[in-house]
């Protein structure tokens, strides 16, 4: 992943940019009023922000969002509920780096579970959770609208890489 990319907790402030995203990614996208909800009275909830440095142009140009991934922490289990990249920085380690962090915040709150639903067409999803230690577990017929489509339930149980550690999927320093 590019280095200049930074993953950092968003705020109200990101709610805007995260609508954008979120309208770019999906063709059921989350309202205003949903992440608003999200981000500011879901206890459970937390969001990480994909963040890398503005126009080349421009010293101290503003910090654009560029992925997103909303994930709740419930007692001992992760939800990663909505993960987006804008399409221009796809296939570049940011999901990745987002779902790594978002389950090392989750195991530094004692959680042990991670699970999720993903489209079952949406197979750079798919390759991307396996290859994370996630399995499928069912699939949810007509889960997804707008094209209904049915729904792959994965999870990581327990949350492990295969070295063992999170974060040496990252790199020693944490360098998202």
């Amino acid at each position: 992943m590019d280095n200049a990319v930074r993953i950092v907790p968003a705020t109200l402030a990101d709610l805007p940019d995260l609508l954008r995203l979120e309208e770019a990614c999906f063709s059921a996208p989350w309202t205003r009023k949903m992440l608003e909800a999200e981000l500011s009275g879901n206890p459970f909830a937390h969001y990480l922000l994909a963040k890398q440095p503005g126009g080349q142009e421009e010293e101290g140009a503003a910090e654009s969002i560029v992925g997103y991934l909303c994930y709740w922490i419930v007692f001992e289990e992760i939800r990663l509920m909505n993960l987006a990249v804008i399409e221009s920085m796809r296939h570049k380690g940011i999901a990745r780096a987002l779902v790594i962090q978002a389950l090392e915040v989750g195991v530094a709150q004692a959680a042990m579970r991670a699970v999720l639903e993903v489209r079952a067409s949406n197979h750079a999803a798919h390759a991307l959770y396996r290859s994370l230690g996630f399995r499928d577990v069912t699939t949810r017929p007509t889960y997804s609208t707008n094209p209904i489509e049915d729904a792959l339930l994965m999870e990581l149980d327990p949350i492990v890489s295969e070295s063992g550690r999170l974060t040496q999927e990252v790199g020693r320093d944490g360098g998202y």
